[in-house]
Formats: C-alpha cells, structure tokens, sequence
C-alpha cells in the first residue's frame, strides 16, 4: 500500500513538473514542449489547438498542418481533438547526439488566412544506453622496470546519453599493483588511466587481470566493462614522450588532398633500437577519421588523405601512439584535436514553406500568398540568408522570423494584363563572396468581374426588304468581354422599347447566345419606315455587367403597288365620260388623268401610255403629266362616241401597272360646262313651325332668284354660242392636294350634259343652310 502511494506521488509530481515546464515555455511567446524520447507513436506531446487559441472546426476549416526542419516528420496532429501527437519513433542519441540541448523546431501552417507559428519540442534524455567500450579486450605490454605512478591511458567508455545519464566513472578490480585515475579533458570527456601504484616484479607475476567497469550516472545506473591484462616486461625501460599531450590543428573545410596539418615528435631516451619510434593512429580509432587522414610511421607528419565538410564534422579528436622498438616495446601516446573552420561552400536554398494560393485580383494590399523561408548548410554569416526579389512585379516579402518570410500583395492586380506571375526570387548568403540562389514561384490570379462586356460597334445599321418572311435574320450584334470564364459568358437581350404603341419584342427576336436578331413578322414599309432596337449585352458574373448597343432597322421600300386612279374618279360612274366640241382643234386638252403610287423612290415614278383607242390618230397621252391630247382636228367623220384604254406604269422592278377606260362624247354646238356643284341638300333638322315658315319663305326667295340667274345664263350662253357654237366656262381643279401637279382645263356643256337642274335647288339649299347657319 505505501509503495502504491510513493509511485501516485511520484506521478503526480512529475506532471506537475511537466506543467510548469510547458507553461514557463508558452509564456517566453513561443510554444514549446518538452517529452521524453523513446515515447510510443502516438503519444500526446500537448494540445496544440488550444494552446494557439484555435476551435476544433478551425482545424479542418483552416487546413492545420506541422512541417518539421529537421527532415523525418515526427509528430503530426490529431485533428478530432487538436493534439500534438508523436508520429514515429525519436531516439535522442542520433538525432543530436551529444549535444546538451536537443530542440527539434516545428512549423505550424494554418490557410484562410495563411499564419505561420513556430513551436519548439525539446526532447529530453532517458538512461536507454549502457556505457559500451569498443574494445572487450586489451594488452598492455610493461616493463619491470616501470617506474611507480606511471599512468596508461585507457580506452574511454562510449555513452549515447547526455546529462546526469551520461558516463560519470570507471572502477577497476581490485589489484595492489594498479588503481584507476579519471583524467577530464576538454569537451568534458573523462579518460580513464591506468596508474601504477607499487613497483612490478615479473617474477612474482607475470600477468594481471584487470577488469574495468564504466559507470554512468542515471538511476538506476549502467555499466560495461573492459578486460584488461597487464603482461610485465623486462628491459627497455623507457618511453616515448611528445612534447605535448595535446596538440591544436585548424584547417579549412575546403582543403586539398594531401595538404599537412602538423608534424608530431616524440622523444625517447633510450638508445638504439630501443629508441627508434614509430607513429600510428590509436588502436580504437574509428573509420571515419582514418578515410580522412593518415599519418607518417617514420616522421609522424600527419596530412589529409580525404575531403572535410564542416556540416559534417566541425571538428576530431584523434588519438596518436608512438612505440620505440625495444623489447618488451613502450608507449607515448598524445592526441590532436582538429578544427574544420567553415567555407563558403553551400549556397543557399528557398524553401515553400506553404504552396502559394491563387489570389482574386481585386485582393487588397498586403494579402499573404505564401509562405516561404530561407536556409543555409554553413555556419556564422556563411550561413545567415536574406530573400529579395526582382522588381516589376506588385509582390513584396515581409520578413516574419529566423529567415522565414511572407509573399504579399503589394500593388494592383489586374487578371486582363497578367492572369499569371512567375516571381523570381533570389537568396544571398553573407559570406564574402556570397553565393546566391534563384527559384521562382508561380502566383496565378483569380478572375473578377471587373470588365463590363463591349460591343464591337456602339450602333448597327440593318437594311431590310419589306414584305420578307418572318422568322429571317435581320442582323447579328457580338460583344466580347475581358474576363473569364463565367464572367466572360455573354446573354443578349432586347430591352423593351414601344414602336408604334407596341412592344418592340413583337417585331424583332434575339437569341441570347449568339445575339442574332430575327423578324417575327413580315414588314410594310408604306406603314413602316423604321425602328430602333436597344439591345443589352449582360455578363454571368456575380454582380453581373451589362452594356447597350443601339440597331438602326431601315425598311426597304419594294415595288409592290400598283399606280391608283385618283381622276377622273370612279365615283362619277363606272365608265367616266368627257365630252369635247366637234370642233376641237389640234392639241387641244381634253382631259388629264392623275394616279399616285404608295411606294417610293423609283417604285413611285409613274408614266402614261395609250394602250388602246377607237382612233389612235385623234388621241395621245403625256408619258409624265397624263394629259390626253388630241393629236389632229376633229373631223366630221370622226366617230361622236371615242373609247380611250390608258395603262399607267411605275418604275419598280417588276413593274406594277393599272388601267382606266375614257368615254369621249363629240358633239355639235356644245356650250360651256357648269361647274359641278353637285351637292347632296342636307336634310333640315325638324324645328318649331316659326323656323318652318322661314323655310318656306326662304325657298321661295331662293326660287326666285334661281329663275333670275338662269335667264340670265341663257341669255350669255345665246350671245356666244353665235360666235363659237358652244357655252363654255373656265373651271379649275378642286383635287389639288391628291395630283402632282394642278391644271386648269375647259370642259363644253351641251342638252346632254349630266349636270341637271337639281344643281340650282343645290345652290338654293347651300344658301339657306348659310342662312340659319
């Protein structure tokens, strides 16, 4: 019960200390978390969601990602609950060695808009790894002679852990010739020797079996052990020495095959063979540092055999044993630590840190498209990065942090002069000369509906033939828009206009696709001069735009009516008569006929032709006025009835004709005609007996007077047809308005004349109406 109590304690206060830790590191501004390594996939690393102050639905709405520096994505997010979770296995000892940090930094992308965070996972140590000594077993060859408190270094005892978990002390078995010292080096290496406590006698032992153990410090704690055997020698009783025991070489990362880096001495005192020394590297040394150099047995220069790369070890430390030949053989050991001082050698690189997003072209200024960030392989001003880009483009970068950047807008975007940018962006390292980069990034822009769709003209003209077939195409507008896609689609429309009080919609249609204009019915241009047509171009965009254009439909007069008759009129008779002297002379205008066309221009142009006569030789007709003629005297065998057929023409293509039929009385002693004042009397209104008796007196007067003018007339009438055979008078044309041109002609009246003496009760009636009127 109490060992269950201790273990809920000690839980509890581990994660309170895990709290603090995580709360310390979010209020320094920047997320960090701390775990243990070696922790099972998914595990929680911390809430992620929460502690950036984002909802769950955020997560997915807004594309939550983590992008890792360091290569392998180790953590990744659970989107259901928005937490940091471990994604594959970390083991601290490969991932950073022996640093005593180990501090793997994220990125956090979050779209809609694009943010960028940076989070720090600082993975702490756990005792995983035991002291381990590459060599289980080792000889060391003594002389009997070997002084007391001579020291022989020892292979030290390798530990991946850092910290408290890392290699804290070596014990050796119990022997009273030897013990165990720790020598602490630079880099806080510890290096066990070998000391020797009391003087060695072959005789007694030849040969001492050590075992040594490496201790590192974690709880519980680890251990390895090395056997050791000690064979005691005689003779040769001195060793090699170097001047130092330590020596410091620095060498460019860029240094050539071959180059020397130091020449190393030892000395040794005793003489002949016994003093003759050899330099070779440390029995343990590893592989990678011999593929890089060698060193000379006889003269101990050491120099390069391979190529260095600082970003691949900055620096070595490299064991060196220098034997005499004597017998039994001494050792001089020293080691030589080697800095790779770093070169320019890597040049920069640009990362997309976030793909970059297509931006609207009316996006405002300062609209983040990516993200992006900068990152060299060297180290100090060999490796701090600056991002420029070239000019000419409305794009700029906003440095956020530790060499990362924003893309923004920085300028007006217009789709219609660049639906594309390719933006070159250049990073330059700070090292002298500097090295530079060049990558560019494709930023597309989104389409608004800014450009309102454009006729190709302002105004169309259309000529259209009366009487065509309904359902024809008049005329074809076209408009075309700058935009794309649907806000570059087009429907045409005819705004409603009235012509003639009506719709225009009923007489023309549109397809809205295309913007052919149809008839929807046949046109008569005698009704029907012209009309307008607006017509509407309107985009699909959202808000729509729209623009107008304006047809002009001319109607196009064709030759399709006939000439009419206006005189002599058909309401005289079915057969108009006109009577003339048998005493006409030659030339002499017998009548004229006049007739319009409703058609125009050409198709109204009107020309007289006889077609038929009963004497062809007594009549002819004016081609352009319609004045019938007679060609010769009349003579007194002409026939007294002539019969005249006129056929009057237009100028259209194909002609349109009519006819009209001319009855000519000839007689002997013709008098002048009366004018025809053929009226019908207007019936009186019925009034009282007073407005009665006024007519009759009225009607009496107008009798009287009647009789007066009548004797009178005859008597003129008696008094010239003595001197010319007939009564004639001048009476001039009433139908102006309805001829081309007026005329005056005389027409003859006989006992035959159709005027009757109702003409003077007419006369008698219009007086009286004048009268009460």
């Amino acid at each position: 019960m109490t060992k269950r109590i201790g273990y809920r304690n000690w839980r509890w206060l581990a994660l309170w200390w895990r709290h603090f830790i995580l709360l310390w590191s979010t209020i320094d501004g920047q997320t960090r978390y701390t775990i243990p390594e070696e922790l099972k996939q998914g595990s929680v690393v911390g809430n992620l969601a929460k502690d950036l102050g984002l909802g769950l639905s955020e997560i997915f709405d807004r594309k939550l990602r983590v992008a890792s520096e360091a290569g392998k994505q180790y953590f990744n997010v659970d989107a259901g609950k928005g937490e940091l979770v471990v994604n594959e296995r970390i083991d601290r000892d490969t991932l950073c060695r022996q640093s005593a940090s180990c501090v793997l930094p994220l990125q956090v992308v979050i779209e809609n808009p694009l943010q960028l965070h940076r989070i720090e996972v600082e993975i702490r140590d756990i005792n995983d790894n035991s002291p381990n000594f590459l060599t289980k077993d080792r000889v060391l060859k003594m002389a009997e002679l070997t002084a007391v408190g001579a020291r022989f270094p020892l292979e030290s005892a390798e530990d991946p852990d850092v910290g408290s978990n890392s290699l804290k002390s070596y014990i050796l078995s119990k022997d009273e010739c030897f013990s165990v010292k720790v020598k602490d080096i630079e880099g806080g290496r510890k290096i066990p020797e070998l000391v020797l406590e009391k003087p060695l006698d072959r005789e007694k032992k030849a040969v001492h079996e050590l075992l040594l153990t490496a201790l590192d410090g974690g709880t519980p704690a680890r251990s390895g052990t090395s056997q050791i055997t000690v064979t005691v020698l005689d003779n040769n009783d001195n060793n090699p020495v170097f001047q130092k025991a330590v020596y410091k070489v620095r060498v460019n990362e860029n240094s050539e095959k071959g180059t020397s880096l130091i020449k190393l001495e030892a000395t040794d005192s005793d003489e002949g063979v016994n003093g003759e020394i050899e330099y070779s590297f440390g029995e343990h040394t590893l592989e990678s540092v011999l593929s890089v150099f060698d060193i000379d047995a006889v003269t101990g220069e050491m120099f390069l055999r391979g190529e260095l790369d600082y970003e691949v070890a900055a620096s070595y430390r490299i064991d060196i044993t220098a034997v005499d030949k004597g017998s039994p053989e001494m050792e001089g050991h020293c080691r030589v630590q080697v800095e790779v001082i770093d070169v320019n050698d890597n040049a920069p690189e640009i990362v997309l840190t976030s793909k970059p997003s297509p931006v609207r072209e009316d996006a405002p200024s300062g609209t983040v498209v990516a993200l992006i960030s900068g990152r060299d392989l060297d180290s100090g001003n060999n490796g701090k990065v600056t991002l420029q880009l070239t000019n000419g483009h409305p794009f700029s970068l906003k440095p956020s942090f530790s060499n990362n950047y924003a893309l923004v807008t920085s300028g007006v975007l217009d789709r219609e002069s660049s639906s594309e940018y390719n933006i070159e962006i250049t990073a330059t390292d700070a090292a002298f000369p500097p090295l530079t980069t060049k990558k560019t990034i494709p930023v597309s822009v989104i389409d608004v509906n800014d450009n309102p769709p454009k006729f190709s003209q302002s105004s169309y003209n259309v000529y259209l033939k009366e009487n065509g077939l309904p359902g024809s195409m008049l005329s074809s507008v076209s408009a075309s828009d700058l935009d794309f896609g649907d806000n570059a689609k087009i429907s045409y429309s005819i705004l409603d206009f009235k012509v003639q009080d009506v719709s225009v919609s009923s007489y023309v249609y549109i397809n809205s696709d295309n913007g052919s204009i149809y008839s929807m019915h046949s046109y008569d241009y005698e009704k029907l001069k012209g009309f307008q047509i607006l017509v509407q171009a309107k985009d699909h965009g959202s808000p729509s735009l729209s623009s107008n254009a304006t047809v002009h439909v001319f109607i196009l007069d064709q030759n399709d009516n006939a000439p009419a008759v206006i005189y002599p009129s058909a309401a005289l008779g079915s057969l108009p008569h006109q009577k003339m002297p048998r005493s006409t002379k030659a030339g002499y205008l017998v009548t004229k006929v006049t007739a319009v066309d409703a058609d125009s221009g050409h198709n109204a142009w009107i020309s007289y032709r006889l077609a038929e006569a009963t004497d062809t030789s007594l009549f002819s007709v004016n081609l352009y006025t319609g004045e019938v003629r007679t060609k010769r005297a009349v003579s007194e065998q002409d026939d007294s009835s002539q019969r005249l057929l006129i056929e009057i023409q237009d100028d259209g293509e194909p002609v349109q004709s009519s006819t009209v039929t001319l009855a000519i009385l000839v007689e002997d002693g013709l008098h002048e005609p009366i004018l025809d004042l053929r009226q019908k009397v207007p019936e009186p209104s019925k009034k009282s007996g007073r407005i009665t008796l006024y007519l009759i007196l009225s009607l009496a007067s107008v009798s009287v007077l009647s009789m007066v003018t009548f004797i009178i007339l005859a008597v003129k009438c008696v008094r010239n047809s003595r001197s010319s055979g007939s009564c004639c008078m001048r009476r001039d044309d009433f139908d102006g308005d309805m001829m081309s041109q007026s005329q005056s002609f005389r027409s003859c009246l006989s006992p035959m004349s159709e005027f009757s003496d109702f003409t003077f009760v007419n006369l008698a009636a219009v007086a009286l109406r004048n009268i009460f009127c």
